[in-house]
C-alpha cells in the first residue's frame, strides 16, 4: 500500500514537472512614459489594468524640460526593474521613449498616438511642415521659455472623448513643456532594433493619425487602430493595456 502510494505521489511530481501551469510572460515590467502638457496621473485607469493582470508597472514623472532630462528619468525608472521591460510613451513621450529604449532591459517600445522619431528628429522638426488641413494644435506662444496648450481649446484638441470634467481639470492642471524639451533630437531610435508596437488614435487633434500612420510604417511596428482623442490612455485604457500586454507577450 506505501509503495502504490509513493509511486503515485511520484508520478504526479513527475506529470507536474512535464505539464507546469501557465506561465507569467516573460516580461513583466511595463514603464509607462507620459508625453507633453500631462503628468503620470493620466496613466491610472491603464496602470489599474495591468496590476489587475499581473504587471509590475512603473510611472515616469519625467519633467518635460529638456529632453535630456526627460530620459535621463525615464532610464533611472528602467534601471529599477528586476527583469525584460516594456517601454510605453504618449505622444512626447514616444520621443523619449525612443531615445531611451537602447537599454539593454528594454525588449519592445509601445507608441500611443505618440511621435516616433528617427536620428536627428524632435517633435520641432516633425511638425515643422504640418500637411494641408490637419488641426493645428492650439499651442500658445513660449512664456519663459515653455508651451502651454489654450486652456479655452483643450478638451476639444486633446481630450475630446475624456469626460468633460476631467478633461477641464486636465487643461487648469497641464504643465507647461520646455521649448528644449520639443527641440531634443533622437541620437539613435530604439525601434531601429528592437520590436515596436503602436496604437493609432485615428480622432486625434494634435497628432494627425496620418503622421502617427506614416510614424509607424517607418519603425516597422505592429499597428492596432482605436477610435480615440489624443487622450487615448485616459479615455480607453482598455484598448492601451491590451497593446502593451501583447507586446509584453511577443517578447518573451
Amino acid at each position: 500500500m506505501l509503495k502504490s502510494l509513493i509511486t503515485a505521489a511520484a508520478f504526479a511530481l513527475s506529470a507536474s514537472a512535464l505539464t507546469p501551469a501557465q506561465a507569467a510572460p516573460a516580461t513583466k515590467n511595463v514603464v509607462l512614459v507620459h508625453g507633453a502638457f500631462a503628468d503620470g496621473s493620466g496613466w491610472q485607469g491603464v496602470y489599474n489594468i495591468l496590476k489587475k493582470d499581473g504587471y509590475n508597472v512603473t510611472i515616469v514623472q519625467n519633467p518635460t524640460l529638456t529632453l535630456a532630462g526627460d530620459v535621463a528619468a525615464t532610464k533611472r525608472a528602467i534601471a529599477a526593474q528586476d527583469g525584460p521591460i516594456v517601454l510605453v510613451g504618449h505622444s512626447y513621450g514616444g520621443v523619449v521613449v525612443s531615445e531611451a529604449g537602447t537599454d539593454e532591459k528594454v525588449k519592445s517600445v509601445v507608441y500611443i498616438a505618440a511621435f516616433a522619431p528617427d536620428k536627428g528628429e524632435s517633435v520641432s522638426s516633425l511638425i515643422a511642415n504640418p500637411p494641408a488641413g490637419a488641426p493645428v494644435p492650439p499651442i500658445l506662444p513660449p512664456v519663459d521659455g515653455f508651451l502651454s496648450l489654450d486652456k479655452e481649446k483643450f478638451a476639444a484638441a486633446f481630450a475630446a472623448d475624456v469626460d468633460p470634467e476631467i478633461a477641464a481639470f486636465m487643461a487648469d492642471s497641464q504643465v507647461p513643456w520646455g521649448v528644449e524639451a520639443a527641440a531634443g533630437a533622437v541620437t539613435a531610435p530604439a525601434w531601429k532594433e528592437k520590436p515596436s508596437f503602436y496604437l493609432v488614435a485615428t480622432d486625434d487633434h494634435m497628432i494627425p493619425p496620418a503622421a502617427q500612420r506614416q510614424m509607424a510604417k517607418r519603425a516597422g511596428s505592429t499597428v492596432v487602430e482605436t477610435s480615440g482623442s489624443h487622450a487615448i490612455y485616459v479615455s480607453k485604457p482598455e484598448a492601451v493595456a491590451k497593446l502593451i500586454e501583447q507586446a509584453a507577450q511577443a517578447s518573451e
